[in-house]
């Protein structure tokens, strides 16, 4: 890989990648794609190559693109038509003959019994990647531990953790290393149409979420595992809008249903080290 394209690049996903790269590649040799101004500057003073744009500008993207032989499509919010936004960056990396591709998808056991629909989209940009006729690699990556302190809530500590999880675990590993053996998997690796599913070594349920919290910090943390319903009800008279509610819902289901329990230990293989457990990374998370 001579020069590759970040998209999503002021991400905290993206930064965390670039920083790792950049542990081998000079910062000419990445180009990176922002939709302000301000954060383009001031990327280019880092000596990156830093263009305006986002994921419909396909004339930015083409652009950005010149001279690249290799793009990171790490996944667009769900703000928008998100599938039409990747098809705009694998379509822009076919007519600027861009060699490798890499899509940052997630570890889920089944499309076809998700709750969360939205996580499909991974699934249909793998296949459009697929069928692209570029050389891949897609990068399954679990459940962001990171995550966690917003699943929970603020006030973990003083009420505990209420959700519609059921004893469902998951593979949680810290995003930072998830970037960071992505980077090692495209500096030292050829794209040879692979798929890495980057997860834990261990896979937790929020009752072991709740346990390690309560070891840490010396506060009994319980966590009740409640229905949906008075899960719902009890999120809408916070006064969250329903669609909110419905993703935070269909993101639980799932976990219940052991959509995001699958171990491998390819995340260790590709870091060199074992990837954080979970009291470890709940101690840097909440700072304890």
């Amino acid at each position: 890989m001579k020069n590759i394209l970040v998209t999503g690049a002021t991400g905290i996903l993206g930064t965390a990648f670039i920083k790792s790269l950049l542990k081998q590649m000079q910062p000419n040799q990445i180009s990176v794609i922002t939709r302000k101004e301000e954060k383009r500057a001031e990327l280019e003073k880092q000596g990156f190559q830093a263009y305006l744009g986002d994921y419909n500008d396909t004339t930015a993207l083409e652009k950005a693109m010149n001279g690249v032989d290799t793009v990171l499509l790490i996944s667009s919010g769900d703000q928008g038509d998100r599938m039409q936004e990747h098809k705009n960056v694998v379509n822009s990396a076919k007519k600027m003959k861009v060699k490798n591709i890499a899509y940052t998808s997630r570890s889920l056991v089944n499309r076809e019994r998700l709750s969360n629909k939205l996580m499909e989209e991974h699934f249909l940009t793998e296949d459009y990647i697929k069928q692209s006729g570029l050389n891949y690699i897609i990068f399954q990556n679990a459940l962001y531990m990171d995550t966690i302190p917003v699943f929970v809530g603020q006030e973990v500590f003083q009420k505990g953790i209420f959700m519609p999880a059921g004893n469902g675990k998951v593979a949680f590993a810290l995003r930072e290393e998830q970037a960071e053996a992505m980077a090692n998997t495209m500096l030292n690796e050829p794209f040879e149409n692979q798929t890495y599913k980057f997860t834990g070594n261990e896979a937790y349920s929020f009752y072991d979420v709740a346990k390690a919290l309560t070891e840490l910090s010396g506060k009994e943390v319980k966590y009740n595992a409640v229905e949906v319903a008075d899960f719902k009800s009890n999120m809408m008279q916070k006064g969250l809008p329903e669609p909110m509610v419905q993703k935070i819902v269909d993101f639980n289901v799932d976990i219940k249903n052991g959509q995001e329990a699958t171990i491998t230990n390819e995340l260790e293989k590709k870091l060199g080290r074992k990837p954080t457990n979970l009291k470890e990374g709940l101690k840097q998370l909440f700072n304890l």
